[in-house]
């Protein structure tokens, strides 16, 4: 971060030139971004003030989940007010001069590399992995050696002065990452004009059927789970909590409806966000 700039930052996981970075470019821009080595530290930065928000990622239309993001949320202390949609579009990326049959090997983080597994098959280059598609880019610029390339940004292709050996090289065309703004306060203004979304964890009562009962009045009320994920906690088999989005407002009639039935039935239920969907949801 330049010390002289006064805009407001938004921290995100990863090396500047991310996708993380990408999107805090696309859907902040009146933030500065502020690198960060771990998504724990990315929330820690919002609650020490050193960023008034979080660009977290949650899912990928082509890989899925993000792995531990869903546990981290409930604990974070943030909430979430905003989502974007980042159409993720990768590229191969070498030293200037380089050119496409040059390249022998390509460096990305595992999920790249698994988004582009025609693309790297067909020109019989082998995929190495490395931490992060940033840090590849950036190891590529510092190797300076045309055999090797980096499935990266356009953002880190800029940065780390890296030419585009071959743009758009990802196997599904709707390749998209959708990711979490979070910040220190909820926001449950209605807001945005694609609806709204709400986001929730709970946790069920120990009796039969109670999942089944509990999803029951969703259904019964007219609302649309977006989302159910399912994950185990405090180190038991039997201990597990929910994390659903749905659409709508808490203070609608029907989502409010929902939402008690659900409680009825739940030893645990805390909102995680109430934010406009984004019009790229659609």
């Amino acid at each position: 971060m330049n010390p002289t700039d006064t805009r407001p930052a938004i921290a995100f996981q990863g090396e500047p030139g991310a996708y993380s970075h990408q999107a805090c470019h696309e859907a902040m821009p009146d933030h500065v971004a502020l690198p960060c080595a771990t998504f724990e530290d990315t929330i820690e930065a919002v609650r020490t003030h050193r960023a008034a928000l979080a660009m977290l990622p949650v899912e990928n239309t082509t890989y899925g989940r993000v792995a531990d993001i869903h546990r981290l949320l409930p604990e974070s202390g943030l909430h979430i007010v905003a989502e974007a949609f980042v159409r993720v579009h990768i590229n191969l990326l070498g030293v200037p001069g380089a050119r496409l049959e040059d390249v022998r090997v390509a460096q990305s983080h595992t999920v790249l590399l698994g988004q582009c597994r025609a693309f790297l098959r067909a020109h019989d280059i082998r995929a190495e992995i490395a931490a992060d598609t940033a840090g590849s880019a950036r190891h590529v610029a510092e190797a300076g050696d045309p055999a090797l390339a980096a499935l990266a940004s356009d953002l880190a292709g800029e940065i780390y002065g890296l030419a585009p050996l071959a743009r758009h090289i990802e196997d599904q065309s709707t390749n998209t990452t959708r990711f979490l703004i979070m910040a220190p306060k909820p926001d449950y203004a209605r807001r945005g004009e694609a609806g709204m979304m709400t986001t929730f964890v709970f946790r069920v009562r120990n009796i039969p059927a109670a999942l089944y009962k509990a999803m029951g009045g969703f259904a019964t009320n007219g609302v649309n789970m977006t989302k159910l994920e399912s994950y185990m906690v405090d180190g038991s088999f039997t201990a597990t909590q929910f994390y659903a989005d749905i659409e709508g407002h808490p203070d609608d009639r029907n989502v409010r409806l929902a939402l008690d039935e659900l409680d009825y039935f739940c030893t645990k239920l805390e909102l995680l966000g109430v934010y406009p969907a984004d019009p790229r949801r659609r």
